[in-house]
């Protein structure tokens, strides 16, 4: 005979024909599964910060070039962040220890008492999941002789690899407030630490989340100061280009001379009683190209001449002749040595305008004083100012275009010989 089966009953009906002693068993199973996940997310949460602990002092551990340590971390799920906090790196080195034999040294290169890592959630409306970086009061050391032109490539890569070791989307922001910059040479007498303080700079839209159509999508600005100057700098690029694509300006206003004696008499041989500097500049670049200009300022300079008691007749007579072209070459009206000098070409081959510059020198000097500002002149649609060759440029300059025909047939020669050979 066929069993007859018995009808499936719904969840609704087999809770309502559970008797009470049932009901608070599954009520109490229900709590215990529950208390027991709340418990390990609670144990998970408080352990996680040690656990991404040790993972970024490992990531620091292993660079090649450097040494770092990180001394906590803060997690901040409900914003999804993370805070490294007091991070220092150190330059590895090798110097020659008394016996001449090699031995290994850190200098310090980077800190921070904090930086923020987390998502920028006003791009997830753009339909982007990316990440901002903010950076609090870092401080930047670059001391002479221990960084070698050589190791920059080798740095650069070591420390794009890290910033995507620990950030696990693309940066789109990032920021940078108070921070500090230092030129350390550690052979000069005194000892010579140059610094470029309260830096502040933000860059948005590195990645073009808003989809711009616009050439230049993301943009940067930076300011700083330095030696009662006010550095400042304003830019716009593509961030996704292939090759540098940008169009940017920046000037230093008003540097103090005088406390920059040290430095002048390391690396120029002399110093001066007053003075001030400025710089303005522009540079844009497209399609490996590249053209821009910087005009430098000394104001009210007034060099230091040296006496028989502070140095010998070399240096009496470098400090004559410094403070005679100062006075000679520096406008009388405006009290100002200025000039201007034009770059452009590609980045493998640069075109420097000497013979410009010095006419510019000439110009500020003897019939119009050169404008302290920006001359809003290059762009990325002009990489290149225009203008008639100076009478310098005619006679001295020559044609830089067939110069530089002339150098690509005989490279081209060079070439044809070796082969042959």
């Amino acid at each position: 005979m066929e069993q007859k089966q018995t009808p499936k009953m719904s969840r609704r009906e087999r809770k309502k024909a559970m008797t009470p002693e049932e009901r608070k068993k599954r009520k109490r199973k229900r709590l215990i599964i529950w208390g027991s996940i709340i418990v390990v997310l609670v144990i998970f949460r408080l352990l996680l910060p040690y656990i991404v602990l040790k993972y970024v002092n490992g990531k620091l551990e292993n660079l090649e070039e450097y040494y770092g340590h990180v001394d906590d971390i803060d997690i901040h799920l409900y914003r999804g962040a993370y805070v490294i906090k007091d991070i220092k790196l150190l330059k590895r080195v090798e110097k020659k220890g008394k016996t001449g034999t090699a031995e290994k040294d850190t200098i310090p290169f980077f800190k921070s008492p904090a930086i923020d890592l987390s998502i920028e959630w006003r791009a997830i409306f753009h339909g982007s999941i990316v990440g901002e970086i903010s950076v609090e009061e870092p401080v930047l050391n670059f001391v002479k002789d221990r960084h070698k032109g050589e190791d920059v490539k080798a740095d650069t890569a070591d420390f794009a690899q890290l910033v995507d070791d620990l950030m696990p989307v693309t940066i789109n922001r990032f920021d940078i407030h108070n921070g500090q910059v230092h030129y350390i040479d550690l052979g000069a007498k005194p000892k010579l630490d140059v610094a470029m303080k309260n830096l502040n700079i933000t860059a948005t839209n590195l990645t073009n989340v808003t989809d711009s159509k616009e050439l230049l999508p993301a943009t940067l600005t930076a300011s700083a100061v330095a030696y009662e100057g006010k550095f400042a700098l304003n830019a716009k690029f593509d961030g996704l280009a292939k090759e540098p694509t940008f169009d940017m300006n920046v000037s230093m206003n008003s540097l103090n001379l005088v406390l920059l004696n040290d430095f002048l008499r390391e690396y120029g041989n002399f110093d001066v009683k007053k003075g001030n500097f400025s710089l303005y500049g522009e540079f844009a670049a497209k399609k490996g190209k590249f053209g821009g200009y910087v005009k430098p300022f000394m104001k009210d300079l007034d060099v230091v001449q040296w006496n028989k008691e502070e140095g010998d007749a070399k240096q009496i007579l470098w400090e004559t002749i410094v403070a005679s072209a100062a006075e000679i070459l520096q406008n009388q009206k405006k009290e100002q040595l200025a000039t201007k000098v034009n770059f452009n070409g590609e980045f493998d081959n640069v075109h420097l305008n000497v013979w410009r510059a010095i006419s510019y020198v000439l110009r500020n000097a003897f019939l119009h004083a050169l404008k302290p500002s920006v001359d809003n002149s290059i762009s990325i649609n002009n990489l290149k100012e225009g203008g008639k060759k100076t009478f310098l440029e005619k006679v001295f300059g020559g044609n830089p275009e067939k110069k530089e025909a002339k150098k690509e047939k005989r490279e081209k020669r060079k070439n044809k010989r070796k082969k042959k050979s």
